[in-house]
């Protein structure tokens, strides 16, 4: 491993004579098999080998958090120069550590005991998982939601079984007035809740009743506008990924998935390579949305995209998800990979908008359908709508036909 990342005889001879070597090319073969770069390793290898010497490291034993921060503090002090390291490189550093640490099982876990409340919601994500089939994005969000309420309750003194329905209703008023939430996002919140108290009513952790008493804001259907970019802004969004950096020809890809193709930025993240069919140009793409899969065309700008990135970036690796990270450790995309992508790019574009995320660029496509004069049905069919109510919603954003309704005369009727 050392003579793979360091080119010097006499620097390989010392990495491979320091104490536990065994521990430390374990930890750096297991982020060389995840894509890391020699400069990555080296920095890794150099971290090791001053962990051992500030925390005075032997075989056995466990290191404890404050241990690790007073030796990191000790490395730091390390420089008589003028200049010490950065509280960058401490962090660096620290991180570092930590990571072969963990790996390696010798760092002692901070031993804070969690909550009875943490517990409880643990507890409930277990069961949303497990007994009612959710997804793990569902679940984290719900979870998230239920969390920050029990934390609510805790400021104020109170305990899960002290809880009533007032509570709840004052808990979501004082969010509205706090964030400004929109009705969606306190129904979000209403909607978790109820499910929450519901399971905790049958764990008897809670007043009997309180789910059924809470209520959501009423959300009428078709009562928003979706929007989108434009065609120039979508136009100035995919320039900003002109040139040849990994990241830049990755994300190329991606954008013209979602404003080409229209497709949903988790049907994007979830592609596998199999999903492509070259021979017959289209993708098979899988909506955990509605649990269906369909067929999709191929076109030829964003297949050859497609082909460039897998060409030119995409590392050879065991992941079969079509995009991956562009630095080490190299893994499929994250959930929130796409979305804060393309509102990092918006913004690169000058783009502005109440909307800015992946889902404006679905938005826009199904825009564009809508004035080229394709049929909901049609347009519904290359969004991958189940039902036709879930397309009806672009038939208020043709302006254009609305004009042309609102120009015909009474002919003397008025």
């Amino acid at each position: 491993m050392f003579d793979q990342i360091f080119q010097c005889a006499a620097t390989i001879a010392r990495y491979r004579a320091a104490p536990l070597r065994r521990s430390r090319v374990s930890y750096l073969s297991h982020w060389a098999e995840r894509g890391a770069k020699p400069l990555t390793l080296r920095r890794l290898a150099r971290a090791q080998v001053m962990a051992i010497r500030y925390l005075d490291l032997g075989e056995e034993g466990e290191v404890t958090p404050a241990a690790l921060s007073e030796a990191v503090s000790r490395w730091a002090r390390r420089d008589t120069g003028r200049r010490g390291p950065s509280a960058r490189d401490r962090a660096a550093f620290a991180r570092q550590v930590t990571g072969w640490l963990r790996f390696a099982g010798r760092l002692e876990s901070s031993g804070k005991p969690r909550s009875r409340n943490e517990e409880r919601v643990e507890a409930y994500v277990q069961h949303m998982l497990r007994e009612r089939g959710c997804s793990a994005s569902t679940a984290l969000a719900v979870r998230g939601r239920v969390a920050e309420f029990l934390r609510h309750i805790e400021g104020e003194g109170l305990a899960l079984a002290d809880v009533e329905v007032s509570t709840v209703d004052d808990a979501l008023r004082r969010k509205a007035e706090a964030s400004g939430c929109s009705r969606v996002t306190l129904a979000a919140h209403a909607t978790a809740l109820r499910s929450f108290f519901r399971y905790a009513e049958s764990r008897s952790w809670c007043q009997a009743g309180i789910a059924e008493s809470i209520v959501a804001p009423r959300i009428f259907r078709l009562a928003s506008l979706p929007s989108g970019p434009s065609r120039e802004e979508v136009r100035s969004l995919i320039a900003t990924t002109d040139g040849d950096r990994p990241a830049s020809v990755r994300d190329r890809a991606i954008l013209l998935l979602l404003s080409v193709c229209g497709l949903r930025a988790g049907e994007v993240r979830r592609l596998r390579l199999e999903d492509i069919d070259w021979d017959a140009g289209t993708l098979c793409l899988h909506n955990t949305k509605n649990g269906r899969s369909r067929t999709d065309p191929l076109g030829s700008s964003v297949g050859a995209a497609l082909i460039r990135y897998l060409r030119e970036v995409r590392p050879s690796t065991a992941w079969r998800e079509v995009f991956l990270t562009v630095r080490a450790p190299v893994r499929p995309m994250h959930g929130s990979g796409i979305p804060e992508m393309v509102r990092w790019r918006m913004r690169k574009a000058g783009i502005e908008g109440p909307r800015r995320g992946a889902h404006s660029l679905r938005h826009a496509f199904a825009q564009r359908l809508l004035a080229e004069g394709f049929s909901m049905h049609e347009i519904g069919e290359c969004l991958g709508h189940r039902c036709p109510e879930a397309t009806a919603v672009y038939a208020k954003v043709d302006l254009a036909s609305l004009r042309q309704v609102a120009d015909i005369g009474l002919e003397g009727l008025a």
